[in-house]
């Protein structure tokens, strides 16, 4: 090569690399004072915000969300249940009818700014309901900081969905994306969804957060409560401090996505430390509907050290589960969840979803606007690992996985299936969202483990934590993982799975039996290829396996955790049948079957088995 052409060559690299750019995140500080009314339910806010600017880009303009500004009558979130009907969230409407449309006036949401100022200079700013656009006095260059300051005051809204008052457990105050948060800025720009009930996306920052309130509250709160020995509930020697009725709580938490808060006058608290970390609170009413609570202990302990083992370890230091009212909802370092339960199992399930949230949310924080299943869907699947060890089956499994894979065959003959690869907020059916980002999400690793062997499956989720934690990684980074650790071309089944609605269905289409051997011809009846688990049970109850490769995997699995395989040739994905002969007669078998495992998402099993008789 000429010396020019390799300098152009070099050039043209180095300028496409630039435009990919290199992985960097956004920071922010936040230090808040709040003073809260609790008989109006309202309160005023001051935040100071330091904010780092780690982008190769110069930004003239910084968002704000205003959460709760979707909580009034016709706001976009209203319009958006109305639109829905009984088709959407149920929690956002009753009978058909969006709950938020008879919000009272007082009791709307509502985050009313006085004035934002960037390094003491006033700044003009517009309100877009829930997303503020800020224009700055001076650009924030790649690589330095900036300072806002905001006074605002709030009206805590009717609680509809996650935040709010009153809520039906009567919990009084559930504090959620409470505060005038930055939005995230990245390689694909701000993140400014507007706020229609789904998911959030956020940098990671810090929070120093001082809370006025009646000092008859005990507050709950994800973080570290810095003076316990002056507020009521978690010092038994506390000598509350107050003035004009009110106490002070003091609240730090450090490189955290968002800092969530409830408070109600008839909460206990009680704590425990895991070995190895973190220490619990559990923030709950005392009452008989919540009697589970107090045997969680040994539960929740099993729960983080179960995760801490598979998932990588828990990074922060506390962890809360605060009884909030409205199912659950995950924060930095708690969650809100429902406090009723009817056993201790239902609790847990609870619990361990939410909990698992702060792996595939909070450490691994996906864009969760724009790729739900990532979070959702993987934190089902830590729900469902973990959950099959605290409470075993009582009738054995196949696999820890085959109760969703049972519900996913059941959705799709309903025909509303929707693709996981749709935005958060912009599916047309609320069951169709659950099942596309909680269940496809779930059956995406669940599918991966199936493809290239469960070893590789978890090896892959330890190096995702290991290389993503404390940053944003997207499904492209967790592919290109699950590639490396596999030797496998993956591609192919991430488009299919997560951009499209195809199913998987393979059959028997035939048996022929000769003299030393049987011939079993398979075929492909779907439209989503997939490698082929092929096994045989003989009479006396050896079971042998047989991997049937997909070309476009170019590789394939040797060992299982559901047994060892001998390798047979490829299925061209463009081929209908296959046939496999195995060195076995009539007499000899038992059974013959596609994925004896059961954990490929065939949404026909009816032709899968043949019982030989």
């Amino acid at each position: 090569m000429k010396k020019s052409v390799a300098i152009i060559f070099a050039f043209i690299i180095s300028q496409f690399q630039a435009q990919q750019g290199a992985y960097y995140q956004q920071s922010a500080k936040y230090k808040m004072d709040i003073d809260v009314n609790a008989e109006k339910f309202t309160y005023q806010g001051n935040q100071t915000l330091e904010y780092t600017n780690n982008s190769p880009d110069q930004l003239n303009v910084v968002y704000f969300h205003l959460y709760w500004n979707a909580f009034k009558p016709n706001s976009m979130m209203d319009q958006r249940v109305a639109g829905q009907g009984k088709n959407g969230d149920s929690r956002l409407q009753k009978d058909g009818i969006s709950r938020l449309a008879s919000i009272p006036k007082d009791e709307e949401g509502a985050q009313n700014i006085h004035w934002i100022k960037q390094n003491g200079k006033t700044l003009k700013f517009e309100i877009q309901e829930t997303v503020m656009k800020v224009y700055l006095a001076e650009p924030i260059k790649p690589n330095s900081s900036t300072s806002f300051t905001l006074e605002w005051d709030a009206v805590i809204p009717q609680q509809i969905r996650r935040s709010g008052r009153n809520n039906r457990e009567g919990v009084d105050m559930t504090m959620t994306q409470w505060y005038p948060k930055i939005a995230e800025y990245d390689y694909d720009g701000w993140a400014t969804f507007d706020y229609i009930g789904r998911e959030f996306h956020a940098p990671f920052s810090d929070f120093d957060v001082t809370i006025k309130i009646n000092k008859d509250y005990i507050v709950g709160a994800g973080g570290i409560l810095e003076n316990p020995s002056e507020v009521k509930g978690y010092d038994a020697n506390a000598k509350i401090k107050s003035d004009k009725n009110k106490a002070t709580w003091r609240w730090t938490a450090k490189n955290i996505l968002d800092f969530a808060w409830a408070a109600d006058r008839d909460y206990i608290v009680k704590s425990f430390d895991v070995p190895q970390g973190p220490k619990v609170f559990l923030v709950y009413q005392n009452n008989d509907k919540t009697k589970v609570w107090e045997e969680a202990q040994p539960y929740v302990t099993k729960y983080f050290q179960l995760m801490n083992t598979h998932f990588g370890k828990y990074v922060y230091p506390t962890y809360a589960f605060i009884q909030g009212g409205d199912g659950g909802m995950e924060y930095g370092m708690c969650t809100m969840i429902l406090g009723e339960a009817k056993n201790m199992e239902g609790l847990m399930g609870l619990m361990a979803h939410e909990g698992a949230h702060s792996w595939y949310q909070q450490m691994l924080a996906t864009n969760e606007p724009m790729r739900p299943w990532m979070d959702e869907g993987f934190t089902s699947y830590a729900e469902g690992y973990v959950m099959n060890q605290l409470f075993p089956p009582q009738k054995e499994l196949p696999n820890p996985f085959v109760n969703s894979i049972n519900a996913y065959r059941n959705f799709i003959k309903k025909g509303i299936e929707e693709p996981a690869i749709w935005l958060g907020d912009h599916h047309d059916n609320g069951t169709s969202y659950t099942y596309a980002s909680y269940v496809k999400g779930e059956l995406y690793l669940v599918q991966l483990g199936y493809i290239m062997g469960e070893q590789n499956l978890a090896e892959t989720l330890r190096q995702y934590y290991d290389q993503w934690a404390l940053k944003h990684p997207s499904d492209r980074d967790f592919l290109h993982i699950a590639q490396k650790v596999s030797g496998m071309d993956l591609k192919w089944f991430q488009n299919y799975w997560i951009n499209t609605t195809k199913t998987i269905d393979y059959g028997i289409k035939d048996v022929k039996y000769d003299a030393k051997s049987t011939t079993i011809t398979l075929i492909n009846n779907g439209q989503v290829p997939m490698p082929v688990d092929f096994s045989v049970m003989t009479k006396d109850k050896k079971i042998l396996n047989y991997q049937i490769p997909l070309n476009m995997t170019h590789s394939w699995k040797e060992k299982d955790a559901y047994g060892e395989f001998k390798t047979m040739p490829y299925w061209p994905w463009t081929q209908k049948e296959y046939s496999i002969t195995i060195p076995y007669t009539k007499d000899q078998l038992s059974v013959l079957g596609i994925d004896f495992s059961q954990r490929m998402a065939d949404v026909n099993t009816a032709d899968n088995f043949v019982e030989v008789k």
